[in-house]
């Protein structure tokens, strides 16, 4: 029995629809109850939040175009200011009209004009006799506008005296997104994230044909027991699923087991699939190198992660200095004599030495230090002899800018500044390799 039934929409279309929408069919039933028939006035605006991948955009879409409803859709990141995005819903207008170019040029600089030409184009055309949907994804952006944008969209069918419905997508809540004089309160509704027995049903549609649905169902179970905890992204996951299926797949392919072999086929897979948790979100690097890396039998500390891209750009003594800044947090000021100096002489280890050195100086976090102790480690680990220049203060200050280093009380003390170094084990041996 369909879950989505409407007495002004072919039942043959509705059907369609509930195929392409799975797990959200509750939200597309209540907006057809908000719809209503297609001559009928719907409410003026409509609100809709949620997390990102939580299927607004693509249900809306999908429910707009499968039932053939007129409707304009506008990405507020693409068209950033208040001019770009009304020229651009006037013309995607045009496209209803058969006697319009689709090119021509519109122009309009205040809201006037558009409420204006809106009228004409609508009246021009045959609109009607029936809602027209106007749809604008990523809506807080419409905050940055001009502060008549927003009260004008969410009562826009007054203004024009026209049919039309304006529904706003953002995955922020209404209340964070309000401006602070009164407005037309608009219907807000949820789209709550996807469960796991969701995202489980939906990524089990995309099996490939040459193998059965419940090997491939098999294989979502096992990728969602390692990533769901970190991950509920629809886009992610589905193309973390696509990445490392061919790897779930060579014992079949060798022989060595079939498709009910759950557990050899777990015990192939989940060293893989721990290297992709490594990924999660960053692609650091394309499916072909991963593909490669995976072929090659790669070890997880051959990924080039995050912090060996982001020190690439960084000028040859800013690394340098960087190194002796996180040498200088993490070590106390009475070992600098025996790891910097070649003739220190004899170190006598006694007992206060050993019961704190059994502590990781890791474990207690950077410590702050003196100016003067960072260039002098910097002048120990670098080969050539570097002048205390103008140059060098700058990258320190560079540094700070960038918040790999952090300057530790006022700028205006007299014993000089003290800095933090900020950045992670990782990121000093990516640098220091």
């Amino acid at each position: 029995m369909p879950n989505l039934e409407h007495p002004a929409y072919p039942a043959a279309d509705l059907l369609h629809l509930e195929s392409l929408v799975p797990c959200r069919e509750s939200q597309v039933s209540m907006l057809l109850s908000i719809f209503g028939e297609r001559q009928q006035f719907s409410f003026p605006s409509i609100f809709i939040y949620g997390h990102t991948s939580s299927g607004k955009t693509y249900v809306m879409q999908t429910l707009l175009t499968t039932l053939q409803l007129p409707h304009v859709f506008v990405n507020c990141v693409k068209f950033f200011t208040s001019r770009l995005l009304l020229e651009e819903i006037l013309i995607q207008l045009q496209s209803f009209s058969p006697d319009t170019e689709p090119t021509c040029p519109v122009h309009c600089d205040t809201l006037n004009d558009f409420v204006h030409l809106f009228k004409q184009a609508v009246a021009s055309r045959e609109l009607q006799d029936q809602t027209l949907y106007i749809v604008l994804d990523r809506a807080e952006q419409l905050r940055e506008m001009e502060a008549n944008i927003l009260p004008a969209f969410l009562r826009l069918q007054e203004l024009t005296d026209r049919n039309v419905t304006v529904v706003l997508l953002s995955e922020i809540v209404w209340e964070l997104f309000c401006p602070n004089v009164g407005c037309f309160e608009p219907f807000t509704m949820y789209f709550p994230d996807y469960s796991i027995g969701h995202l489980q049903k939906i990524l089990s549609q995309n099996h490939p044909p040459e193998y059965s649905a419940d090997f491939y169902s098999a294989y979502i179970n096992i990728l969602l027991g390692v990533f769901y905890m970190v991950c509920r992204d629809l886009k992610e996951l589905r193309h973390l699923a696509a990445l490392n299926f061919a790897k779930y797949c060579e014992p079949v392919v060798r022989g060595e087991a079939n498709e009910r072999d759950t557990r050899k086929l777990w015990k192939n897979i989940e060293p893989h699939l721990k290297k992709a948790m490594q990924t999660v979100y960053l692609r650091e690097i394309s499916s072909s190198q991963w593909e490669r890396l995976q072929h090659d039998g790669g070890e997880p500390g051959q990924l080039k992660g995050l912090s060996a891209h982001t020190h690439v750009e960084l000028p040859y003594y800013s690394k340098f200095l960087l190194i002796a800044a996180y040498l200088a947090s993490y070590n106390p000021v009475r070992t600098d004599k025996r790891f910097f100096l070649k003739h220190h002489g004899k170190i006598r280890k006694t007992n206060f030495m050993k019961k704190h050195e059994k502590t990781s100086n890791h474990l207690l976090g950077p410590k702050p230090f003196p100016l003067d102790r960072l260039l002098a480690i910097l002048y120990s680990i670098v080969d050539n002899r570097v002048a205390p220049t103008a140059n060098i203060f700058s990258q320190i200050t560079s540094l700070v800018t960038l918040q790999l280093l952090s300057m530790v009380g006022q700028n205006d003390q007299l014993d000089g500044p003290r800095y933090k170094c900020t950045v992670s084990l990782d990121f000093i041996r990516a640098i220091a390799r």
